[in-house]
């Protein structure tokens, strides 16, 4: 499977963000996203997940499964948000992602108590939401990713919050999307222990 992004431009009202961002990215291949603030690199993941309309350019998937073509359809987004409910239990949180987001062809998530396990939280499932620490928010907020499998991941500042053993933890379920022929973009100033990343600089656009 292969990710195309072709002459992307997008605008935030009257204003140009960005124009004319182009990349590649293959099965085990990652992206890391870099510029100041107000470049673009939220707005750029946006595009990619759909939730904004690029001004022009184009996005594809090649090789990938039969009768997905945008990579929305095959993408988790991880924003600067967790988009969990607070008043919810943490496993009510997870279910319903797991349910909402459903596996993409080729693999299949996990259970919840295994992703809780795998983020370093078993045994606070039964916890609502609102009463954790904002690290063991971020963190269960990282197991959404793991109950439903897309092969395709969209990070936005995805350590924010997290103290050093918590970006280790990260970086390995990183490592290990990528070893299992995962694609990830991810925008950050912090380095997820990717080797090799192709790497993307956004310098914001004057208009």
């Amino acid at each position: 499977m292969r990710l195309l992004a072709e002459g992307l431009s997008a605008r935030r009202g009257e204003d140009l963000i960005f124009n004319d961002i182009s990349f590649s990215l293959a099965a085990g291949e990652a992206l890391v996203v870099t510029g100041p603030n107000g470049s673009g690199k939220s707005t750029l993941l946006r595009v990619l997940a759909g939730l904004l309309r690029a001004e022009s350019g184009r996005l594809s998937i090649e090789n990938g499964p039969s009768g997905f073509a945008h990579p929305h359809e095959l993408s988790h987004y991880l924003g600067h948000r967790n988009a969990m409910k607070r008043e919810l239990t943490v496993e009510e949180n997870l279910s319903f992602w797991q349910r909402f987001l459903g596996d993409s062809p080729g693999g299949s998530g996990i259970d919840l108590s295994a992703a809780a396990e795998a983020v370093g939280l078993a045994g606070i499932a039964q916890l609502p939401f609102g009463y954790l620490s904002a690290g063991q928010q971020r963190r269960m907020a990282m197991a959404k990713l793991l109950v439903a499998y897309r092969p395709i991941w969209l990070l936005d500042e995805p350590t924010a919050a997290l103290d050093v053993s918590a970006d280790r933890l990260f970086a390995g379920l990183v490592a290990a999307h990528l070893d299992h022929g995962g694609i990830v973009i991810a925008a950050t100033h912090q380095p997820l222990g990717i080797a090799q990343p192709k790497t993307l600089q956004m310098k914001g656009f004057t208009h």
